[in-house]
């Protein structure tokens, strides 16, 4: 193929997959800088502040809880003005936020950076914003876009978190922040530039389908790609139903165990008996692992029951943690950092069923109340686990808690297997 086929390839590519390309390098920044990246920063900043692992778990903690206050009111401003405006908010704030890091010099200026500029829109921007460019551009390979988006994130953590442990082993913590900063600026910025809210907005369709007149029928094939399989429910018709609440209670114990582990990976590695550089090695390998994990269940979810998929994926994350929970040797714990994986891998599956559920009009603003419920989870295991540690000296209750969290969760999201199918068959 030459480069003229391949420019007649790209120029006939559905635009929907440009939107990903987008708003998923936005995500690999946001994934390897922040939400991977900030856990090489724990360590140094709790030294240099002289601060308690659980006082810094509850700024972690506070800035999930201030982003799950907001987001009802987030998901009804994307869903009434699109994802580009919060996109490109949550990019300034946290290229600005990583600056005034790199200069706090105690726990009460740390809160005010972290809490009121970093964090203040990046949940939005970054996480909430992209879901909804998926499932707003995508109805029949929905989880496969969902997937892109979401691999993204771990892609930063294999790509760019291990450059942010050099950099803070050889220059520092408060440089390499800097240098975080200048790149959510420099780099962030031109990614949210070119977003558009939806295929309808520039007069397209989901999936790529060739516009029709309103008098045209549709063929077969388009229907199957439209409205015939994705419902049209609002956030008030959703807050009433039993799936919307089980969605919610499963999610929440998955965060309880996922986010204590990837707040705390680094330190429980420490625990564990490795150096701070190896446990960054190991998150590396960590995030490398989800990669491919997470093409393959986004593959696999547009052809099977998406809670089905899900469930397995929970179940697996149990299997993980039990030998953290008798042995400290090394095959251990990268047993741990490789099966556990799976829990953010389905993450897109778990958002792509929701899509299936509730459809696409009031997308945003469904995500946004749920996850003013969920994020607690989020919120209270990282400082938990924190307060057991200061306590204990130990991680071991805070693996023993996650056990339970996600069996609890596996068994929830079981229980939305048949509802699936009822709703595909009908």
């Amino acid at each position: 193929m030459n480069l003229s086929d391949l420019k007649k390839r790209l120029a006939g590519l559905y635009y929907g997959w440009r939107m990903i390309g987008m708003v998923t390098a936005l995500r690999i920044l946001g994934g390897g800088l922040h939400q991977y990246g900030f856990t090489v920063f724990f360590l140094p900043l709790t030294q240099d502040l002289g601060l308690t692992r659980a006082s810094t778990s509850l700024a972690f903690s506070l800035a999930r809880a201030e982003g799950s206050l907001a987001a009802p009111l987030v998901g009804y401003l994307i869903d009434r003005y699109g994802p580009k405006p919060l996109m490109l908010a949550a990019t300034v704030l946290a290229g600005i936020g990583y600056i005034l890091f790199a200069f706090v010099q105690s726990y009460t200026t740390f809160l005010i950076v972290y809490l009121g500029v970093i964090s203040l829109a990046f949940t939005a921007g970054f996480v909430h914003a992209p879901t909804v460019v998926a499932n707003s551009w995508f109805i029949r390979l929905r989880a496969r876009a969902m997937t892109v988006v979401s691999a993204a994130v771990p892609v930063g953590g294999a790509l760019i978190t291990p450059l942010l442990a050099v950099g803070v082993r050889n220059f520092g913590w408060r440089p390499t922040a800097f240098a975080a900063g200048i790149a959510f600026l420099v780099v962030g910025v031109p990614c949210c530039l070119g977003i558009k809210r939806s295929p309808e907005s520039i007069g397209m369709q989901p999936d790529g389908l060739p516009p029709k007149a309103d008098n045209q029928p549709r063929d077969a094939n388009e229907k199957a790609s439209s409205n015939k399989i994705d419902p049209e429910i609002t956030a008030r018709q959703a807050f009433r139903s039993p799936i919307f609440w089980n969605l919610i209670c499963a999610m929440t114990c998955r965060s309880v165990a996922f986010t204590t582990v990837t707040t705390h990976f680094i330190p429980m590695m420490v625990w564990k008996g490795l150096t701070q550089t190896e446990a960054s090695v190991l998150l590396a390998g960590f995030a490398i692992l989800n990669l491919p994990i997470h093409f393959l269940l986004g593959w696999i979810a547009d052809f099977v029951n998406k809670p089905k998929l899900v469930t397995i994926c929970l179940f697996l994350g149990v299997v993980a943690v039990i030998p953290m929970l008798f042995s400290s040797s090394l095959w251990a714990l990268w047993f741990f950092a490789g099966l556990y994986t799976v829990l953010d891998a389905s993450i897109p599956v778990y958002w792509a069923a929701v899509g299936d559920f509730f459809g696409r009009k009031s997308f945003g603003a469904i995500r946004g109340n749920m996850n003013l419920f969920y994020t607690w989870g989020s919120v209270l295991g990282p400082v938990a686990a924190g307060y057991v540690y200061d306590r204990t000296e130990s991680y071991a209750l805070v693996f023993s808690a996650i056990t339970v969290s996600l069996l609890v969760s596996t068994v929830l999201t079981a229980l939305l297997i048949k509802p699936w199918a009822r709703l595909r068959s009908e």
